[in-house]
């Protein structure tokens, strides 16, 4: 057997291209607008923000890397093919087509473009600018095993130039002199729970189930075939991106905390970046974060687009081509990419939510899987007691009007009554501690049995 060990500089840049996969619309904004409302309460929030922010999609690569799954789907499959196809398509359309990759076209455009033009020409606008950016990500994803040059290699050190500078001009002269303001609303109690759920909002735990396949094939690409040196490799390049995304992650919730001192709390992360580069550099500010934020959405689009692609491919092998289903995708992250950036937020929220809970359970069942001998029965009753919860929260975070309705608020009635940390966005994890507990004694009582017949 024959261990083939690849040099520093290729998991550093397979690290890189796995950077730049992740790091794209909702990392820029999302810790930007939690700093400003964070306030004094700034650490605890970080640390539950990194928590789901950077290290559940750490592990979720290592969780493909290591349990020799070659899929989204492969893995979900040890809970039951349907639920798995049900899984892989949810997540893939969220990640995908319907939520994530609009965003990278419609952030592109709220902060480098929008604070230009008039409101009367702001509709028409948009329509063009994403027009042009996903034509760009489609030619991109047409050729899919050019993805680590172009991420990796070219885009990505692009990106983390231009946001350095603006992070180091903004941390050399923090507004207010770096008073940091206090907390505003639900980050006054909690805070390290709710930048946990704000977490959700980058959507890289649900992308990293997707992304470690593009991680692993990349390493095989290098030369590692031995699932032993794949699981090695795959941690390697892992560890070089935790650590620029938690850098990253601190440094722009701190320059929303500051932010403050200067401006209002902003409706969105984009709306706040906008107004900082502005403040510091004025045109040249502008330019710059424009450029910055092009770069990390469309590196970001072009991840998607292939993955998506690749897998509905795989999956359903006899309805479209790799290179159709990327005509597809694009298409209709366009479409709806033009119905707003805020409001493609403000949907997306309730069923993350609901998948969020799912894919965390799925990740740690995959990781501690070895301690009950991949038994199916702790994955089902795990998943089960779970998407019990997930439905709550599901339903607790609908738009308003649907959620003031009096179905909808008799079944948040029983939620708020059975479950602790419900209010909070937390109310799935004993439920889902309940799930495994009982698939283990049915583990430990199958093996009992097993033992007293021989």
């Amino acid at each position: 057997m024959i261990h083939k060990k690849l040099s520093l500089s290729s998991y550093v840049f397979v690290g890189s291209m796995l950077f730049g996969l992740f790091f794209g619309a909702g990392n820029l904004i999302f810790p930007v607008h939690m700093g400003q409302e964070a306030g004094n309460n700034i650490i605890p929030t970080i640390l539950g923000f990194l928590l789901t922010g950077v290290g559940l999609p750490f592990l979720g690569v290592l969780a493909i890397g290591i349990s020799g799954s070659s899929s989204l789907y492969d893995l979900s499959s040890r809970i039951h093919p349907y639920y798995a196809v049900f899984l892989t398509v949810a997540l893939n359309l969220t990640i995908g087509p319907i939520f994530a990759l609009p965003r990278t076209g419609s952030v592109s455009y709220e902060i480098g473009l929008a604070p230009y033009i008039a409101p009367q020409n702001q509709t028409l606008s948009l329509f063009i600018f994403t027009l042009l950016f996903f034509l760009i990500a489609l030619i991109f994803s047409l050729k899919p095993n050019k993805i680590l040059l172009w991420v990796g290699k070219v885009l990505n050190p692009l990106f983390l130039l231009f946001l350095a500078i603006l992070i180091i001009i903004a941390f050399y002269q923090p507004m207010g002199g770096g008073i940091i303001p206090p907390a505003h609303d639900a980050f006054k109690t909690a805070p390290f729970f709710h930048g946990f759920t704000e977490g959700y909002n980058t959507m890289d735990a649900l992308a990293s189930l997707v992304f470690g396949v593009i991680v692993i094939d990349t390493l095989r690409g290098l030369g590692l075939n031995q699932p032993s040196d794949i699981a090695v490799g795959t941690i390697k390049a892992g560890i070089v991106t935790l650590i620029l995304m938690s850098i990253i992650y601190a440094c722009l919730a701190y320059i929303g905390v500051f932010s403050v001192n200067q401006f209002t709390v902003s409706s969105n992360g984009g709306i706040a970046l906008a107004q900082i580069a502005d403040y510091y550099l004025g045109m040249i500010g502008d330019v710059l974060l424009a450029i910055i934020v092009t770069l990390a959405c469309l590196k970001t689009a072009i991840g998607l687009i292939t993955a998506c692609s690749d897998i509905f491919h795989k999956m359903f092998p006899s309805s479209l081509s790799y290179k159709n289903y990327v005509f597809v995708f694009t298409i209709i992250s366009f479409i709806i990419s033009n119905v707003g950036l805020t409001q493609i937020i403000n949907l997306a929220v309730p069923v993350l939510m609901f998948l969020y809970p799912l894919s965390i359970t799925l990740i740690l069942l995959a990781l501690l899987s070895p301690l009950f001998g991949n038994q199916q029965i702790v994955y089902v009753t795990t998943t089960i007691f779970t998407i019990f919860a997930a439905l709550g929260d599901a339903c607790n975070n609908l738009p308003l009007l649907i959620k003031n309705t009096e179905f909808i608020q008799s079944i948040l009635n029983i939620y708020n009554s059975l479950l602790p940390f419900f209010n909070i966005g937390m109310g799935w994890i004993l439920p889902a501690v309940i799930g495994f507990i009982i698939g283990c004694i049915f583990c430990l009582k199958s093996n009992f049995n097993t033992f007293n017949q021989h």
